[in-house]
């Protein structure tokens, strides 16, 4: 069924309860009355309450109803915090410089606001050293203690090793933050801007006096 409500011709009974533009309560009138005062004041008749006996119904412009509903969802869905989880994958005899790098993209996962699952992937003779990929974890885990914590700990899984790590920061209070520091950045720039804009119009600002008149009196400069 559709999740549209029903109105004007479309709504099927012999009378509703109406209520006006303003939410005045109206009261309980034929169909046909209601559906001449929709149109006395060019808006449509809406059924808000179909279970209701009699339905109720309300005057409203629906067209822009529907599209202030639609921008509020969209609005809503926008601040709303989804829980992500990322994945990072690392082997256990990883480089140095390519551990430095997985880390700092874990750090980057848990400042804002998402769960990280860290996979030990374990390939040939490396599966008979399940220690290797356990100290590995708990190192990662030390190493951003202050941004998360072990959410799930190390527990083998075939030939890998999981942990996964949740951010001490809910994900509401890191995309404000986000927010807040994108402005910041904003204004920063915008301030700039306007600093370099009077420095260059100040020396435009002498020029009528250095163009004056040659009968205009002269002026004596400061010492």
């Amino acid at each position: 069924m559709s999740a549209e409500p029903r109105i004007n011709d479309r709504i099927r009974v012999p009378e509703v309860r109406l209520v006006g533009p303003s939410g005045e309560q109206v009261g309980i009138v034929p169909l046909a009355k209601a559906l001449e005062l929709a149109q006395e004041y060019d808006l449509d008749l809406v059924e808000v309450a179909a279970t209701a006996r009699p339905p109720v119904c309300k005057l409203m412009d629906y067209g822009k109803f529907k599209y202030e509903s639609a921008m509020k969802a969209r609005e809503a869905r926008k601040n709303q915090a989804h829980t992500v989880i990322k994945e990072m994958k690392l082997r256990p005899k990883i480089d140095p410089h390519d551990y430095d790098t997985k880390k700092g993209h874990v750090v980057r996962f848990l400042k804002q606001g998402d769960k990280v699952k860290i996979t030990i992937m374990f390939r040939g003779r490396e599966q008979s050293r399940p220690e290797l990929g356990f100290r590995l974890l708990q190192r990662l885990a030390s190493d951003v203690e202050e941004l998360g914590f072990i959410e799930s700990n190390p527990k083998q899984d075939g030939r890998n090793m999981i942990m996964v790590l949740g951010p001490h920061k809910k994900k509401t209070e890191a995309m404000a933050e986000a927010r807040e520091a994108q402005a910041a950045r904003k204004a920063e720039r915008q301030g700039g801007t306007a600093e370099e804009t009077s420095e260059v119009s100040a020396p435009e600002a002498e020029t009528p006096v250095a163009e004056a008149p040659a009968d205009a009196p002269a002026e004596t400069p400061e010492a």
